[in-house]
């Protein structure tokens, strides 16, 4: 017998982006009340080793915590996971391989929703991880898809969305959006039509300064979220 659809969210990476994809867990869902929304059992716990600083070489991998998590949701029943973090992607197959839980792709969710676009862009900018950009998963996607990828330099990182983020996470907000939007102003600039915030942290600091281009943003996390709400309404 299948189990009772209870969604996993293996998150903490970092806690507000956490927070922010169960917000849009609950938007994502119609429901007239309580009982019609998606049920879920998180793992918050920001104890998780930074994922940057792992793939860069100067810290522990993550993934002995990230495989802790795993079980712990599949201990709780889970009967799907998600995961709020594009770099934390990076261990996927060998938290899928322990796990008896499907763990949802947030880059699948992303290209499924973009397909749906009526509007689909050529030319996309991408403001991620410089783990996330190495590992290509949204270059490789997009192009396959005829789209083009305009990615940060390596100064932009270092100057503005590396700083950017870690000021999410301390909880200074505004200080990471007014850095994300050089960022994203510097994409634009290089010919993006549309950008892809795949960090999780990066739609909250942008929200968090009311970047005047949110409409020419779209979101993983979002994708990730609305992904879990149809497999809900379909069970």
């Amino acid at each position: 017998m299948a189990k009772p659809f209870l969604l996993g969210v293996l998150g903490g990476m970092g806690p507000l982006a956490t927070l922010d994809f169960q917000r849009l867990l609950l938007a994502s869902t119609p429901a007239q009340n309580d009982q019609q929304h998606l049920p879920t059992v998180v793992w918050n716990v920001p104890q998780i080793a930074d994922r940057q600083k792992a793939l860069a070489g100067a810290g522990p991998s993550p993934l002995p915590q990230l495989l802790h998590a795993t079980e712990m949701l599949n201990r709780a029943g889970a009967s799907h996971i998600a995961i709020p973090c594009n770099t934390a992607h990076h261990w996927y197959d060998a938290l899928s391989a322990a796990s008896d839980a499907p763990i949802l792709h947030i880059v699948d969710a992303t290209l499924a929703a973009l397909k749906q676009e009526a509007d689909r862009p050529q030319r996309v900018g991408i403001i991620a991880t410089k783990g996330t950009l190495e590992a290509g998963w949204y270059q490789q996607k997009m192009a396959a898809e005829g789209i083009e990828v305009i990615e940060p330099t390596a100064d932009e990182l270092t100057g503005w969305f590396v700083p950017g983020c870690y000021a999410v996470k301390r909880g200074a907000l505004e200080e990471g959006g007014a850095l994300l939007v050089r960022q994203a102003h510097a994409l634009f600039e290089r010919g993006a039509q549309k950008l892809v915030l795949a960090c999780t942290e990066v739609p909250v600091a942008l929200d968090a300064v009311n970047a005047p281009f949110l409409d020419l943003t779209f979101d993983p996390a979002r994708a990730l979220a609305e992904r879990c709400s149809q497999l809900w309404q379909a069970r």
